[in-house]
């Protein structure tokens, strides 16, 4: 899912903008002589999340340095643990050590709060998923993360799949009216998902035979009346006031998909550190 391609130019951006013209401090300060060992250590438990990514800020400063990974991707790491050995040349080491955290722990940070919401469900079959509420270019890592939390992903972006909101409700005067106009357009490969903020909308999109029907902001006991209504005939998605106390009792009612964006929008950073 990490397309290498993408990430390494993103990282190439990332040190560009951290680096700037050149590293003032390292540059002159370490000779080319100069050789550092270092330890990847977290002061936090968690999960593991970003050691491709981790591996390919240094790789691109630096042939040189040598990365061994202790634990992988989707492991859990407690307080203390090692995660790696690095070392390699003073100058890039240094000047990859922002970058590399910074991707590291906003990673690790959404897999851990991901993994929360998604053991909050138990023992209910609904998926926690994520939605496009992502920090700008960035999207990539921060769904990865989720899955690899063992979240489950959305539409990656607008061209996934159609989801007709309020505003395209809107704007084509009624769910019929939106689902028909784009059943005529689409490919057969898309699928159809309807925002629905009431009992009715649900029925109406039943009705036009969407494909997923999603209960925005619905209380628990409407949305169990809207699970009846739909009946298995699409993918029921709750979102909405989807916190980590809340979840739980969304599951219970009978929903498939619980999507929410505090996963990504409000998950603290694993707190590593990179020490020499």
């Amino acid at each position: 899912m990490l397309n290498k391609l993408y990430m390494e130019d993103h990282i190439k951006a990332a040190l560009k903008e951290d680096i700037g013209y050149g590293d003032i401090t390292t540059e002159n300060l370490a000779d080319e002589k100069d050789y550092l060992k270092a330890e990847l250590n977290t002061r936090s438990e968690g999960i593991l999340c970003g050691c491709d990514v981790f591996k390919t800020v240094f790789h691109i400063l630096s042939d040189n340095i040598k990365i061994n990974f202790h634990f992988k991707d989707g492991d859990k790491i407690k307080k203390g643990d090692k995660i790696a050995d690095i070392s390699g040349p003073a100058k890039e080491l240094l000047m990859g050590e922002r970058v590399a955290l910074n991707y590291i722990q906003r990673m690790s940070g959404i897999a851990t709060e991901t993994a929360k919401y998604q053991a909050a469900v138990s023992p209910y079959p609904a998926k926690i998923v994520d939605t496009r509420k992502t920090t700008p270019n960035f999207r990539m890592f921060e769904k990865y993360a989720v899955k690899t939390g063992g979240g489950a992903l959305h539409r990656f972006n607008l061209s996934d799949c159609a989801m007709i909101k309020d505003n395209h409700i809107r704007l084509a005067g009624s769910i019929t009216n939106a689902v028909v106009k784009l059943r005529k357009n689409l490919s057969h490969a898309h699928k159809i998902e309807v925002e629905c903020d009431t009992l009715e909308q649900v029925k109406e999109a039943v009705s036009v035979h969407a494909d997923i029907i999603m209960l925005d902001n619905m209380p628990v006991n409407k949305m169990k009346e809207a699970v009846k209504i739909i009946n298995h005939t699409a993918i029921v998605e709750a979102s909405g006031n989807v916190r980590l106390e809340t979840v739980n009792e969304i599951a219970s009612t009978g929903v498939d998909i619980i999507s929410s964006s505090a996963i990504v929008a409000k998950a603290p950073t694993l707190d590593l550190a990179l020490d020499i």
